[in-house]
């Protein structure tokens, strides 16, 4: 088997697997009870928080959620929630997971003055990104954009963003959607989202960071737990492998440009493929097969033993708005595979699915 769909989802490290399946023999307390088997989950808890800051760069607070989903929709609703009286602008991009468009939908329902900025429209990422600073006014309470695009490895620089805008709206609050760029691109804002599953931790556990004095309200109510934002008993085995996935992931990337180089020489060889990923981090690589359906492609790759993705997993084989918004036809788009690469991923991989589009070229082209 040759696993290429990274960006979808993980193998589960080793580290991961062994710290949740520790934590579930002998520390199964419940953090919040006062004996001493919640004091050691408590304990757990508190280590992880750490390690998610130290990575992050950042201090602040860590809340965890069931995964980078509610991380979103906690960060977008409970901003909304919370500053409304201040103003109703939100801005935002084409490009987003559905995880924030969807809210953004259901926000622009309620009477939100939604700005939804496209990459396509500017010739540039720089002009893409200055679209965005200068899209925030006074009366936006919330800017809400990722850091790596899921289904091309697009990059938005969130550093540049969140200086340019602090400097001018310092009581906008900045958003970032940090599930691919987490571990791999430096990121900038009062919340960032995140999610276990994305770097070899386990499906079930995501985290939002939240910077000191930036105003939330939860979307979650119950018993409380981590400070009234996010009610309902911690999952401590997932938390447990998401800190040691973190403490697990390598600092350098050497390996995933090197990967990105072997594949891209290896496309050129290729009758019909364009690339669609341009200002991309270098584990994601989106190109289309001209004249094959992704669907065709995909299950032909899949008989051979090789897992890849048309896109984002949650879009379910329909043609992606987002490849639209990045500037990519629609017949291009119907035809897209994406490749996103782990540390375990080798080159001799890349050869054999290189060989195996030719052959589904070969045998499908129109």
């Amino acid at each position: 088997m040759i696993y290429l769909d990274n960006a979808a989802t993980t193998k589960p490290c080793e580290e991961a697997i062994e710290a949740a399946a520790k934590c579930m023999r002998s520390c199964f307390g419940n953090p919040s009870s006062l004996h001493k088997m919640g004091i050691e989950a408590e304990k757990i808890i508190t280590s992880a928080k750490k390690t998610i800051l130290n990575r992050l760069n950042k201090e602040g607070e860590i809340f965890f959620t069931s995964g980078a989903t509610e991380s979103n929709n906690l960060a977008i609703f409970g901003t909304a929630q919370a500053l409304k009286r201040r103003g109703n602008r939100i801005v935002t991009t084409a490009i987003e997971h559905p995880s924030v468009a969807e809210p953004m939908k259901i926000l622009a329902g309620r009477g939100f003055e939604i700005i939804s900025i496209k990459p396509s429209e500017y010739e540039s990422p720089q002009l893409f990104e200055d679209a965005l600073i200068d899209a925030v006014n006074e009366k936006t309470i919330l800017l809400s954009f990722m850091s790596v695009n899921n289904e091309t490895g697009y990059i938005t620089d969130s550093n540049r963003i969140y200086k340019a805008v602090k400097r001018k709206y310092p009581t906008c609050v900045i958003h970032v959607d940090g599930v691919q760029g987490f571990c791999k691109v430096p990121i900038s804002a009062d919340l960032i989202s995140l999610s276990s599953h994305k770097i070899h931790g386990i499906k079930g556990v995501g985290a939002l960071y939240k910077a000191k004095n930036t105003r939330l309200l939860p979307i979650v109510y119950g018993g409380g737990q981590q400070l009234g934002l996010r009610s309902g008993t911690e999952p401590v085995d997932l938390i447990a492998a998401f800190d040691a996935a973190i403490k697990a992931y390598p600092e350098n990337f050497t390996l995933f440009s090197e990967l990105r180089h072997k594949l891209m020489l290896l496309l050129e060889q290729l009758d019909g493929i364009i690339v669609n990923s341009k200002n991309s981090v270098d584990n994601i690589v989106n190109f289309s097969v001209i004249g094959i359906r992704s669907e065709i492609m995909l299950h032909f790759l899949e008989e051979k033993g090789i897992y890849v993705s048309s896109g984002s997993a949650c879009s379910k084989g329909k043609i992606s708005p987002v490849l639209e918004a990045l500037g990519v036809s629609a017949q291009n788009a119907d035809s897209a595979v994406r490749v996103s690469f782990c540390r375990n991923n080798t080159a001799n991989e890349l050869e054999i699915l290189t060989e195996a589009l030719s052959e589904g070229i070969k045998r499908f082209k129109r």
